[in-house]
């Protein structure tokens, strides 16, 4: 093309042409392509020198690539011209459709600028469309599918120099070096679009690297886990059925693991936890309860919950760590049993006698003259807690506490029974004791303790309690009996403590003295056991001293 005159371009120069179009647009990188563009303009369109200013993300332009002579290509390879320069560049001169032709006679004030240039001086041409080694030939390039520079977005300029046939372009080498920095513009895309792809791809292929990497971390923690794991649905129609069991779990729940996708964590807790478990689930967090086991026993276990969280739907799973504590809840059980019983005969203590009993009792007043002495004394309704603490201002917390008490009263007091039942106090306290062991020494008298203890416990109900207040002092908590049913039990309770008791090798007796007394709302703890005292003093000091202890 750069012999031959424009009105007789040969075949074999249009198929080199299409050749260097075609190697652009098929290199392997956006490297690649930069340099076919510029190889393209000397191999292709007949220039001694191109060169691809490419717009950096800045917005400055770097010469990315060069072509046909090797050393400029080392001086101005990786330099970088402002956009403030180009665009000054690009206003200049002489515009050919895209293309921008500044001649020597203006171009020499670009000389100092900061755009990197490769441009040697000559003598003045000889004809009129004579190439001065000074012209400069500038070729932008716009986004694809734009048609002309005001609309388009400049990627890049492609720089020419020396055509070989010493002349300025006509019009087919015009039109041919713009419809080549159009489709050069096409390849640089493409170019830059392959590249973020494949940038995009090896980021992904990572990141995909490192969630298998994860997932295989967290399986390998969750199956070989020394404690229980689980994890769990969250919401749905499926909401806590558990979906994934280790083997820890499966092995302390002594269920396998296709058994455990049956079940959710509410079929197997205790009743008694169910309202734990469902707190701990709505909220995440720590809690300690029961857990079936396939034999039918219930193993203590602390469950500590964490929401798996999805970024679009919210909380999807719940991932439950379940540490086996049954061997610390058995001696936390242990410490507070031994807190509140007796460590000899295993009866509840005094302090958990006067719990127990001060639990059925409120200090509400429970005659109405009461109640209105004491709403006259504060101007509004009087209202006591439990503990007997009083509300200045009773609200809507303390009225609700009375309304679901069911108020303890005792029987009618008269002659005849009116069929009023109670809670009825038994004191009991053991005649003779002080004998035996002074006779036969103490371990005889924590024997007869032991066997006393015993005797009472299997003559009451389910749900009475047999108390040992303190030495040889018992009381008996009997809910829901009459004067008579109170007198019956203790005649009964009497009659098993008189029988034989084998200690320290020999037969010894003991006998026993009751008091009955009544609690009531209004009392206290203590003032119900001194009733049943006093009751027991007088009924002892009421029979014939012989009578006291049958042997």
């Amino acid at each position: 093309m750069e012999t031959e005159s424009e009105p007789y371009v040969r075949l074999a120069t249009l198929r080199q042409l299409h050749q260097v179009m075609a190697d652009m647009n098929t290199a392997r990188s956006l490297a690649d392509t930069l340099q076919t563009v510029a190889d393209g303009v000397v191999n292709g369109l007949g220039y001694e020198l191109a060169c691809v200013n490419l717009v950096r993300p800045d917005g400055d332009l770097v010469v990315a690539a060069f072509a046909g002579n090797p050393a400029a290509e080392a001086l101005i390879t990786g330099r970088v011209g402002s956009r403030e320069s180009w665009e000054r560049r690009l206003s200049m001169g002489q515009h050919w459709g895209d293309l921008v032709f500044i001649p020597h006679t203006e171009g020499w004030i670009l000389d100092d600028d900061d755009v990197p240039q490769w441009y040697t001086d000559g003598p003045a041409p000889r004809f009129e469309d004579e190439w001065h080694p000074s012209d400069r030939l500038f070729a932008p390039m716009y986004t694809p599918g734009v048609q002309g520079g005001a609309c388009g977005e400049l990627i890049g300029v492609l720089s020419v120099d020396r055509p070989r046939n010493g002349r300025l372009p006509g019009a087919w080498g015009r039109e041919a070096l713009q419809m080549y920095a159009f489709q050069a513009a096409i390849a640089i895309s493409n170019a830059r679009l392959r590249a973020n792809m494949q940038r995009a791809l090896v980021r992904l292929e990572r990141e995909q690297q490192a969630l298998r990497a994860s997932e295989e971390s967290f399986r390998q923690a969750f199956e070989y886990a020394p404690s229980g794991m689980a994890i769990a649905e969250m919401g749905g129609d499926q909401h806590g059925r558990i979906l994934r069991t280790n083997d820890a779990l499966c092995r302390l729940l002594g269920r396998p693991a296709s058994a455990m996708r049956r079940y959710s964590f509410s079929d197997l807790v205790h009743p008694e936890d169910i309202g734990t478990l469902l707190r701990t689930s709505a909220e995440g967090g720590r809690a300690e309860l029961r857990l079936g086991r396939r034999d039918g026993s219930y193993v203590w276990v602390s469950l500590r919950n964490s929401v798996v969280a999805d970024a679009a739907d919210g909380p999807r799973f719940l991932l439950t760590h379940v540490e086996d504590i049954e061997d610390r809840k058995r001696r936390e059980l242990q410490l507070a049993h031994r807190a509140s019983h007796d460590s000899l005969t295993g009866l509840p203590n005094s302090a958990e006698l006067r719990a127990r009993l001060a639990a059925r009792l409120c200090r509400r007043p429970t005659h109405a003259g009461a109640l209105e002495s004491m709403d006259a004394a504060y101007g509004h309704p009087a209202v006591f807690d439990a503990n007997g603490h009083g509300f200045d201002f009773p609200g809507v917390a303390a009225l609700d506490a009375y309304d679901h008490h069911v108020h303890t009263v005792s029987p009618d007091e008269a002659e005849r029974d009116d069929g009023t039942k109670g809670l009825a106090v038994l004191f009991c306290d053991l005649d003779g004791f002080k004998s035996i062991n002074d006779r036969f020494g103490h371990n005889a008298g924590d024997a007869v303790l032991i066997e006393v203890a015993r005797r009472l416990t299997r003559q009451v109900r389910d749900g009475d309690t047999v108390a040992r207040l303190g030495g040889d002092e018992f009381v008996i908590l009997a809910d829901g009996l009459g004067r008579a049913d109170a007198q019956d039990l203790a005649v009964r309770l009497r009659s098993e403590i008189i029988q034989p008791i084998r200690a320290e090798g020999r037969a010894v007796r003991v006998g026993a003295s009751f008091g009955i007394g009544w609690a009531h709302c209004g009392m206290t703890a203590d003032e119900v056991l001194k009733s049943a005292d006093e009751r027991m003093y007088v009924e002892k000091r009421s029979r014939p001293k012989q009578h006291r202890r049958a042997g």
